[in-house]
């Protein structure tokens, strides 16, 4: 357990991961008040990237749930492995010589040895950071699902019994806002909404990430993507495309960004053909 919000701050930094006052002071308090913390924010701003770095800077693994539009209990918490089973029913027939006990048979179906732990049922097992990432692509009745597993830190598995945490994970929720989440998770959470970085944490951010990028170029590069983000684009760049796009100008052996070389490698850091068209007509204003 960390002290104060400065010392998990330092921590994160050691990950490589700069985070501002805000994302500090709610991460510490996730953790001093046994909390899920619910991160919400435009896509590239961190969010996926904090859980990560909280569980280096914690020493804790990392156990990633990935909603996507779907998603069910089964995928998220655990499956009796079929296929497995049917192959010990086999077995157990074959050398039974018709003297199998049904009761007996099926008691052994339902053991550990067929159960596959899905991200939840394994975050309820060990102490963990337990990444539930994109809630918002998940329908409501996953949502409520998952309301229940966090408020207990307890799942039944029938079969087996009650499974609850001895240690309850640190959880962290992501969300897009593709759609609003309900309040009845949200209330269970702590809230922190995450901005794109300014300017000079965004220099310092490249700066860290990449060793070996130059002051300058670093600068031009946070500086651009800065004003892209002020346009009106289909997708505004985040911090992983900063960094795409520093990585690409390094490998082309850059110390500077020039329009011709931004302009044929708009790729790294817009992904719409009608935000590159727009933004290729701009480009002396983009690195005035």
């Amino acid at each position: 357990m960390t002290g104060s919000p400065d010392e998990l701050a330092a921590l994160l930094d050691g990950t490589g991961y700069l985070p501002d006052d805000g994302v500090a002071t709610a991460a510490f308090l996730a953790l001093r008040l046994g909390r899920p913390l619910f991160c919400e924010g435009e896509p590239g701003t961190g969010k996926t990237s904090l859980a990560t770095a909280l569980a280096r800077a914690l020493d804790l693994p990392l156990v990633r749930l990935q909603c996507h539009e779907g998603i069910d209990a089964a995928q998220a918490l655990y499956e009796w492995d079929f296929p497995r089973q049917l192959l010990h029913l086999r077995a157990l027939e074959a050398g039974a010589n018709g003297g199998l006990d049904p009761a007996e048979a099926e008691r052994s179906l339902y053991t550990e040895r067929f159960l596959l732990a899905r991200p939840l049922l394994r975050a309820l097992r060990e102490r963990c950071v337990l990444l539930v990432d994109e809630v918002d692509r998940a329908d409501d009745e996953f949502e409520a699902f998952l309301l229940q597993v966090l408020d207990e830190n307890a799942v039944t598995i029938p079969e087996l019994g009650e499974v609850r945490a001895a240690d309850p994970p640190l959880v962290v929720l992501t969300s897009n806002r593709t759609r609003e989440v309900h309040d009845a998770l949200k209330r269970r959470c702590l809230y922190h909404w995450l901005e794109h970085p300014g300017l000079a944490r965004e220099v310092a951010i490249l700066r860290r990430r990449l060793p070996g990028v130059g002051e300058r170029l670093a600068g031009q590069v946070a500086t651009a993507v800065q004003r892209l983000r002020q346009q009106d684009l289909l997708k505004p760049p985040g911090v992983a495309e900063s960094l795409d796009w520093a990585r690409a100008l390094m490998a082309l052996g850059r110390d500077e960004l020039d329009a011709e070389t931004a302009g044929r490698t708009l790729g790294a850091v817009l992904k719409y053909s009608e935000d590159t068209d727009r933004v290729r007509t701009q480009l002396d204003a983009l690195l005035a």
